[in-house]
C-alpha cells in the first residue's frame, strides 16, 4: 500500500485513532471469520471471508473512494494454494464528512474461488487482512483468519451463494450498448471521460474508474446522465511521477445506483 495514500485516507475521517490489531476482531468494532464452503466439479474450492461490523460502523470496498482505506489481503501463510479470486458484492456509497466513501455496513461476505496447487488435496487458507473500519473515528486494523478446507461436498453454502448473487451486473446483463473512453493529457496526468450507453441504475449514480494499473491514483468522478447515456470524467495521476501507461482493455468501470450496480471491463477509444 502507498503509505502517503494510507495516512491521507485515515486523516480524512472525522477523528484519528491508533491502529488496533485483532486475530478475529473480538473486542473491536470488527469481527471476521472464514466460511469453508464447497468443492466445485473442476477441483477449485469455494470459501468466503465474512466481516461483521458493530452498529454504526462500516468497512471499505476494493476501491474505497477518497475518504476510504483500501483493503489488502496477504495469503502467504496458506498451504496448497495457487490462486484466490475475490468476488465483491455491490457496495454502497457513504457521505463521510462531505467526501464520498464506498463500502459496506453491518456485514459483508466476500466469496473466494480458490485454485489448489494439488487438486483434490485439502487447502489450509491463511490470510492477514489490512483494512479500515470507520464510524465517528477510523481504525486501521489487521485481522488474521485461518481455516482448513477439506470437504468433498459439492452443495453450495446458502450464505456464500447469496453473496455471489449480490455482485454487480455485467454490462451485458444491465443492457450496456457501448463503453467509450476519451483521454486528454493534463499538467499532472490524464483526464479520462467515459461515455456509457447504459440504462439507468436508479437514482443518483456514482461512477468509479479503476485504471488497471496499481501505480495510478484516480480522482473522484463527476457524472451526468442524459437519457440512456451516462458521461463521467476524472483525472488519473501516476503516484511515482513516472509516465502513464494505460491499457483501455484493463480499465474497470463500476456504476453504483440506487437499484443495482454495473461492472464493465474495458472501453473503446471515444
Amino acid at each position: 500500500m502507498n503509505i502517503s495514500r494510507f495516512f491521507s485516507a485515515v486523516l480524512s475521517c472525522l477523528a484519528l485513532a491508533l491502529p488496533a490489531v485483532a486475530q478475529d476482531g473480538v473486542g473491536t468494532p470488527l469481527q471476521g471469520d472464514l466460511l469453508t464452503g464447497w468443492q466445485q466439479a473442476d477441483g477449485r474450492r469455494v470459501a468466503a471471508v465474512r466481516l461483521r461490523m458493530a452498529p454504526g460502523w462500516k468497512t471499505y470496498w476494493r476501491s474505497p473512494g477518497d475518504a476510504g482505506i483500501p483493503p489488502e489481503f496477504d495469503w502467504s501463510g496458506s498451504d496448497n494454494l495457487r490462486d484466490v479470486q475475490i468476488t465483491w458484492p455491490a457496495p454502497k456509497v457513504f457521505d463521510q464528512g462531505g467526501v464520498n466513501s464506498i463500502g459496506y455496513a453491518r456485514e459483508v461476505i466476500l466469496p473466494l474461488t480458490i485454485t489448489p496447487r494439488r487438486p483434490g488435496a485439502p487447502v489450509i487458507l491463511d490470510t492477514s487482512i489490512d483494512l479500515g473500519v470507520c464510524s465517528d473515528i477510523c481504525l486501521p486494523q489487521t485481522i488474521h483468519l485461518r481455516a482448513l478446507l477439506d470437504t468433498k461436498d459439492s452443495k453450495p453454502t446458502p450464505a456464500i451463494a447469496a453473496a455471489f448473487a449480490a455482485r454487480p451486473f455485467s454490462g451485458a446483463e444491465a443492457g450496456l450498448k457501448s463503453a467509450q473512453c476519451s483521454l486528454r493529457p493534463t499538467g499532472r496526468g490524464l483526464e479520462i471521460e467515459t461515455r456509457l450507453a447504459l440504462p439507468s441504475a436508479g437514482g443518483k449514480e456514482t461512477v468509479v474508474i479503476e485504471p488497471g494499473n496499481p501505480n495510478m491514483w484516480m480522482s473522484e468522478m463527476d457524472s451526468q446522465r442524459s437519457g440512456n447515456t451516462l458521461v463521467a470524467s476524472g483525472e488519473m495521476i501516476a503516484e511515482n511521477g513516472s509516465a502513464l501507461a494505460l491499457d483501455r482493455s484493463a480499465i474497470r468501470i463500476t456504476v453504483i445506483g440506487q437499484d443495482h450496480s454495473v461492472e464493465i471491463t474495458g472501453c473503446t477509444s471515444g
